[in-house]
């Protein structure tokens, strides 16, 4: 159920970040970087789904999540854990497990056959649904996935993820807009201090990290990637 013990939000960053390192899920690469679904480029890429495998560090960053969401939106907001598929499902079911809550899943796309259904679980009318993935960029896969549950009669308006980007402008905002609060353990800031002090990167490929972190849209368009987010 509720993890008791209370870890303060800057230290919970901290602790995010450095596992984060520790079980290799953070990649740094300027030359060539990374290339994003929205056609931008980036030097940095994490994997979240390397958590699945790493059941200490996992339990941790679950319980941080969950004190996360239920301070800021309180103990009895929701009433229902959904996870995105495919990357969110696993964090969703092990945060319901903890809320004791029940746990749906959220397809990209209708099914196509059968019931067509696009929610899996069972969504009650109403529903206040908190939903789950393992990171956010720029925010659309969250409204796709909060849209789904909408149109299937529940209610949206928390979304939980163990990283956030936190480098192109103007993703909150979307999201609120769209009715959507984000909440994240750590981000990028968070990130690059610990990389700097773990010795595993070299500093000329933190610098650009750097660099791209302070202007990312920029940096996107020097390394032949687009200037400007999708949407």
């Amino acid at each position: 159920m509720f993890p008791t013990a209370y870890t303060a939000p800057e230290v919970a960053a901290e602790i995010t970040a450095r596992s984060l390192i520790e079980i290799g899920a953070v990649h740094f690469r300027a030359y060539p970087p990374f290339k994003l679904t929205s056609g931008l480029v980036s030097p940095v890429y994490i994997d979240c789904r390397k958590l699945i495998s790493y059941p200490r560090v996992r339990a941790a960053l679950m319980d941080f999540s969950v004190q996360q969401v239920t301070r800021a939106a309180g103990l009895e907001r929701f009433d229902a854990v959904a996870g995105g598929e495919t990357a969110g499902i696993p964090f969703a079911a092990w945060i319901a497990e903890r809320m004791g809550l029940p746990m749906l899943y959220v397809r990209k796309k209708p099914k196509g056959f059968g019931r067509d259904a696009q929610i899996e679980g069972d969504l009650k009318p109403g529903a206040r649904v908190l939903l789950v993935e393992d990171l956010t960029t720029e925010g659309g896969s969250k409204i796709m996935f909060a849209d789904a549950i909408r149109a299937a009669g529940g209610e949206c308006g928390h979304t939980m993820v163990v990283f956030f980007y936190d480098a192109f402008p103007g993703t909150r905002d979307r999201l609120a807009a769209h009715g959507l609060e984000l909440h994240a353990l750590a981000t990028w800031q968070d990130v690059l201090p610990e990389a700097r002090k773990s010795g595993l990167f070299d500093a000329a490929t933190l610098d650009q990290v750097e660099a791209f972190l302070a202007d990312p849209l920029a940096w996107s368009a020097a390394h032949g990637g687009i200037s400007a987010p999708a949407g």
